[in-house]
């Protein structure tokens, strides 16, 4: 059609689609940590491992999309954003893997246990992070459009609201971050200090999966704004 822009018509097959399905996963792995902390929580260990094993499955997924999309995202000097620009998305995007990984890993090597005074607390960081990334993968579900319809206005103006959508749910998560410390540090005498330490590590590493995808959110605004 005579009002196709030019580079569609260039790439039958989108470049973009690889890096939204590696989004896509890393979302995945990061909600697992959802019933991952519940079961921690409750205490059920059984369960706790079964979902640090699919947290470990999707990690290894995304870290292998990463790699296939280095290999085998187009060079040519026709694509509408910058090479360069889109690996280094990906590379964020894959911190949100790492780190859910990571999360998983130190809780269940160390069969960490988490004072009840903070469950609730911390049950609601862990959802408000990971709303967070859900955000800044409906942000990339739209790079697509944004790019065939040649950065239409429309197109801008309903990520744009995504993106609004995404800054609330990170300052979200700054709250929930400060509600869960505030708490953590009202009974800290009461703990041992190495398991404090390690208690504010695992919520220090939460609060970076809002962190990442704030920077996924940014990065599609310099997107819009080149």
């Amino acid at each position: 059609m005579s009002g196709t822009p030019i580079f569609s018509k260039l790439f039958g097959r989108s470049p973009i689609a690889p890096i939204q399905q590696h989004m896509s996963t890393c979302d995945e792995c990061a909600h697992v940590l959802i019933p991952y902390f519940e079961a921690v929580l409750e205490g059920d260990w059984e369960k706790a491992v079964q979902s640090a094993e699919r947290i470990t499955e999707l990690e290894r997924e995304a870290d292998s999309m990463k790699k296939n999309i280095r290999l085998n995202l187009p060079r040519s000097l026709f694509m509408p954003v910058s090479r360069d620009h889109l690996l280094e998305i990906v590379q964020i995007q894959d911190k949100l893997a790492n780190l859910s990984k990571d999360i998983a890993g130190l809780i269940l090597g160390r069969q960490m246990g988490f004072p009840p005074a903070v469950h609730e607390h911390l049950r609601r960081c862990v959802v408000a992070n990971t709303n967070a990334v859900r955000f800044a993968r409906e942000v990339m579900d739209e790079l697509n459009d944004l790019i065939v319809t040649g950065f239409s206005g429309q197109e801008i103006e309903f990520i744009e609201k995504i993106l609004d959508q995404l800054d609330y749910a990170e300052h979200d998560s700054d709250l929930r971050l400060r509600e869960l410390r505030h708490k953590l540090y009202e009974i800290e005498e009461s703990l041992d200090p190495i398991e404090a330490m390690f208690v504010y590590k695992v919520i220090e590493l939460v609060s970076e999966l809002a962190d990442e995808a704030q920077t996924v959110g940014n990065r599609m605004m310099y997107l819009i704004a080149s």
